[in-house]
């Protein structure tokens, strides 16, 4: 995915907004005729863009503005508003697994708390499933400029640590952990509500 300094501003199709392409989605046409999301803005055909929004791409769908915006007939899903959201957590979920294979992530507790008391942290991830109190203590050893994440659950991030029961986990401070900041942030800014000119955006 190219850095934020090279992205180009689109319109979107639904709101006819003109955005930021990282505050937007990129779907391409595929072969047999459907709307393709293209997170990674790589496949190559023309693009249409839609708002980095849940309920924007279910308008899109319900609209048939996809049809609209490749001047063809183009099918797209009821479930195409999950699908993204899906390909959204696992890009978030894929970062981590790349931290951990680098050396930049610890799972588990005791090496988490380790990792806290250090000032290493870049993000603190609790899995959904985290009890409170587990949740609390680590969360006191927060240094500024730790982040937090609570998006996940056990299964997810079991999956993304290549772990067994991985509640709590810390990813340290370098690329890996700017990019998965970036990921997360769409992920929320997907689920958000829409505001009056397609998604809120903070800056």
């Amino acid at each position: 995915m190219e850095a934020d300094g090279d992205l180009a501003e689109r319109t979107c199709i639904v709101t006819r907004e003109c955005r930021h392409e990282s505050e937007l989605l990129r779907f391409v046409r595929g072969p047999s005729g459907d709307a393709v999301p293209d997170l990674a803005r790589k496949l190559p055909g023309r693009g249409v863009w839609v708002s980095l929004n849940r309920q924007i791409v279910g308008q899109a769908v319900a609209k048939k503005q996809f049809s609209r915006g490749f001047g063809e007939d183009t099918k797209a899903a009821s479930e195409l508003p999950e699908l993204v959201g899906n390909l959204l957590r696992r890009s978030a979920l894929s970062y981590m697994s790349l931290a951990k294979k680098a050396g930049d992530a610890v799972t588990g507790f005791m090496k988490v708390e380790d990792v806290l008391n250090k000032g290493k942290a870049a993000f603190l991830i609790h899995a959904v499933e985290a009890q409170p109190d587990g949740c609390r203590k680590l969360d006191k050893l927060m240094w500024p400029g730790t982040e937090k994440i609570s998006l996940f659950s056990l299964d997810e991030l079991d999956l993304a640590f290549g772990g067994s029961n991985v509640i709590h986990a810390a990813i340290m401070k370098g690329g890996l952990a700017e990019k998965l900041r970036a990921a997360v942030k769409r992920i929320d800014l997907y689920d958000a509500p829409p505001g009056p000119k397609g998604t809120d955006v903070k800056a």
